[in-house]
């Protein structure tokens, strides 16, 4: 929040406290509160409102040391705080393999610096952060630097990533080796075994050679470790293993799908895409106007369903050829058979009734695109239960854009159907494709929202201290989460799981939680990100809570998961894009009333953010 003056409001004594709880409101809860106070003096004509000078965290930044490093070394940072200025920098380093960070020193005045022992924590790639804290108490971590510590004889192998095709390089560097001459071997096994094979051996630096992933000696969508071993003589030293490497030379398969023709005004444009080693990472679907030799993406998409909808009046009016071309995470690409023959004609009257949703509950709001050479006169939106041909208007209305509100609580819950229908200036009706199968759901009691807090040492990574909270609109029955649960902290474990494991895309991640190894009803969350490696679970010690809150003016229950400490750390990735997730809660969670929870997925509120 930036700095805010003195200010004069001409309001009475009590408005300005209300403006008090607004400015608190507002504060981001992920950082901390200014310590400086909050002051109001009150006349009979105005009201003065004073606030805290600062409201603004420092900026901090860790200068790399280089590398490598040894001995003993400095290390520093930058920070600044232009209002109340700095109150102290804390220098921390992350060792390899390391759970935990370690201080290495705390300094309250410029220039901001410590000396590094690097001799007594090992050799290999060590992360280094800083932390600097205002006079008004707020905090900023700054971004990581890494660097390597070489006060031995060093081994260290360049990661090829996590996913590899074709040929590969790779490159072991050696420090200090002195002037001693080594032969440098660079060697694999598949993940989780140590049944060690050469891929090659080279005796001059730079120690490189090319791993050629296509061999018979590697099974495509097989994970593998690599590691590089100097030797001299009887000396030898073996460098960290770089682990869970996965081989993907397979290209997704793909099929373009027929939307019909003639296509008019706004159509769904799909395909299919699969792949069983990395995972599809994107679908471009594309189209080619007969005649000519240039394709035109319409859309590029990366969750499955690969469908976007498509406004064809920005076409001329044609005949045209479609194709999809799918990519997996590896890079490898396929591009389907072509769909041809397909008209683009907007020379007549076209209506398409928008999919709502698939759940719909209160007030749902029904919308129809429409478009005729004629004009359009009128637009009338149907419903009718699903499978029936019971149709029953909604509304009827004859300016664009066309929609109303349709009272959900009116009707039954169940499934309905949904069409639209067009007249237009000259009298003719023209009926959408029906939208079929979207449920309607009122059920009392269903998810509201779905958070994470970052509270663990890597930003998007899933690790110890970081949280998950649920939300219902409603209080609920604890007892129908897990037997005999009184919302008392409880250990449990939180289940992260590739999206492909589930039919998903790989970018569809999913977390659930297990007690004694059986899943507790609260539902899945998709993260919408990749955390975890391609068809891999990994578990964390976890401790579950409830607390209430109030949603709407109605008290309402809060699950909160906290993580503790995983024994998976080698399978987790690191997400760098922001996401919305997606809880889908579990009917066999009641309200206090008995009456059972709706499945609607509920995605997360507010702005859109990087998790964990």
């Amino acid at each position: 929040m930036s700095r805010r003056p003195v200010a004069q409001l001409a309001l009475a004594a009590a408005v300005a406290l209300g403006v008090l709880g607004v400015v608190t409101g507002l504060l981001s809860p992920a950082v901390a509160f200014s310590g400086a106070t909050f002051s109001s003096t009150t006349s009979n004509a105005v009201s003065t409102v004073k606030a805290a000078s600062d409201w603004t965290p420092p900026t901090v930044s860790v200068v790399d040391p280089g590398s490598p490093v040894k001995g003993t070394v400095t290390v520093s940072a930058n920070a600044t705080d232009a209002d109340s200025g700095i109150a102290s920098v804390t220098i921390q380093y992350l060792a390899p393999n390391g759970s935990a960070w370690v201080t290495l020193c705390t300094t309250t005045a410029a220039p901001y610096a410590c000396s590094w022992n690097t001799t007594g924590g090992g050799d290999g790639t060590f992360v280094l952060r800083a932390t600097a804290t205002d006079k008004a108490g707020y905090s900023t971590t700054s971004s990581t630097v890494q660097t390597t510590v070489a006060n031995n004889l060093l081994v260290v192998l360049g990661d090829p990533g996590d996913l590899v095709r074709g040929t590969v390089p790779l490159t072991a560097t050696l420090y200090n080796a002195g002037t001693v001459s080594y032969s440098v071997a660079i060697q694999y096994a598949v993940s989780g075994t140590t049944t060690w094979k050469p891929l090659c051996t080279t005796t001059t630096a730079p120690y490189a050679c090319s791993w050629n992933t296509t061999g018979t000696a590697f099974t495509q969508g097989e994970s593998y470790d690599l590691r590089a071993v100097a030797s001299a003589g009887s000396t030898s030293s073996t460098s960290a293993t770089v682990v869970g490497v996965l081989v993907d030379n397979i290209a997704p398969t793909v099929t373009v799908q027929d939307p019909g023709s003639p296509l008019r005004g706004t159509v769904t444009l799909a395909a299919t895409a699969s792949d069983a080693e990395s995972g599809v990472a994107q679908v471009v679907i594309q189209y080619q106007l007969s005649g000519t030799s240039t394709w035109t993406s319409a859309c590029t998409l990366t969750i499955d369903p690969f469908s976007c909808r498509y406004d064809t009046t920005k076409l001329p009016d044609g005949t045209y050829a479609l194709r999809a071309v799918a990519t997996d995470a590896a890079g490898n690409s396929t591009t389907s058979a072509l769909v041809a023959g397909r008209v683009v004609d907007n020379t007549v009257s076209s209506v398409s009734m928008e999919d709502p949703g698939a759940y719909l509950n209160g007030s749902a709001t029904l919308t129809a695109t429409a478009s005729s050479t004629a004009g359009v006169t009128s637009v009338r939106i149907d419903y009718a239960p699903s499978g029936t041909t019971t149709w029953a208007p909604v509304c009827t209305d004859t300016t664009s854009p066309y929609a109303c509100s349709w009272d959900t609580t009116k009707v039954a819950d169940g499934l309905y159907d949904f069409r639209a229908v067009l007249v237009d200036g000259k009298g003719s009706t023209t009926t959408s494709t029906t939208v079929s199968a979207r449920r309607v759901d009122n059920s009392p009691v269903r998810g509201y929202d779905v958070q994470t807090v970052s509270g663990g040492a890597t930003a998007g990574k899933l690790d110890a201290g970081d949280v998950l909270r649920l939300t219902y609109t409603q209080q609920v029955d604890l007892t129908t989460i897990t037997p005999g649960w009184t919302g008392a902290s409880l250990p449990v474990t939180l289940r992260l799981r590739d999206g492909g494991l589930l039919g998903l895309s790989s970018s569809s991640d999913t977390v659930d939680v297990l007690r004694s190894g059986a899943a507790v009803n609260l539902g899945s969350v998709n993260l919408k990100q990749d955390y975890v490696k391609t068809s891999k679970t990994a578990s964390f010690n976890a401790t579950m809570v409830a607390s209430t809150t109030t949603v709407a003016g109605v008290p309402a229950t809060v699950v909160t998961i906290t993580l503790g400490t995983t024994s998976n750390a080698s399978l987790l990735r690191t997400a760098t894009t922001a996401s919305t997730m997606v809880w889908t809660p579990s009917a066999s969670v009641t309200d206090l009333n008995r009456f059972p929870s709706s499945t609607a997925p509920t995605s997360e509120l507010g702005a859109l953010d990087r998790e964990f």
